[in-house]
């Protein structure tokens, strides 16, 4: 690990997005719509990947898990993912807590190699590849644990159900709405912050 990340500055803007991904998680995520609840903490993770690299992207991604497994699993936010950690507890952690921490590393690394050839474009694509890998790695949970999914919808297991696709629907329409959230409003932070930094 380099040890310019240790700089103050660096150190101050880590701070800053660990403390924008505790705010924006306990509070903009609460904000329902169509059946579900937006998700504005995967934009510090993003940011986190670009500005401060793979390492930058851990940390914060390794943060908004831990406040996700906090809040919904251990404190209840979430009846269903209270219900899913007390029969699944380890693979509910393991999915809470690795489906950011995998996309702000992946997103770190993608932008140290595209930025080289092209800036705009590795902004673009840490956004896109943090919702993708947080929504497929939900996902992969979700199957894993489908006997406990069923148990709590009261469905049976064995039978794919028109109740099991629409829960698939939520999490497909869910990654959309986190989609465009992050592909618009982070290369605009992203813009935002340079700018300032330059002054």
């Amino acid at each position: 690990m380099n040890n310019k990340f240790f700089q103050a500055r660096t150190v101050a803007l880590l701070g800053i997005l660990i403390a924008l991904v505790i705010v924006l998680q306990l509070f903009a995520s609460a904000i329902p719509m169509f059946g579900i609840t937006l998700n504005f903490s995967l934009i510090p993770i993003a940011l986190a990947g670009i500005l401060l690299g793979w390492v930058g992207g851990v940390i914060v991604g390794f943060s908004c898990g831990l406040v996700v497994f906090i809040t919904m699993a251990v404190l209840g936010q979430e009846p269903s993912t209270a219900f899913l950690f007390q029969t699944n507890p380890f693979v509910l952690t393991l999915m809470c807590i690795s489906k950011t921490t995998v996309a702000g590393l992946v997103s770190g690394l993608l932008h140290k190699v595209i930025s080289k050839k092209n800036e705009l474009v590795s902004v673009a694509v840490s956004s896109i590849v943090i919702p993708i890998i947080n929504t497929g790695i939900y996902m992969l949970g979700i199957i894993i644990m489908k006997d406990s999914v069923a148990t709590f919808l009261g469905l049976q297991a064995s039978t794919f159900s028109l109740v099991f696709a629409a829960v698939f629907g939520l999490i497909w329409l869910n990654f959309v709405l986190e989609m465009a959230i992050n592909v618009v409003l982070t290369p605009m932070l992203h813009r935002v912050i340079k700018a300032i930094s330059k002054r």
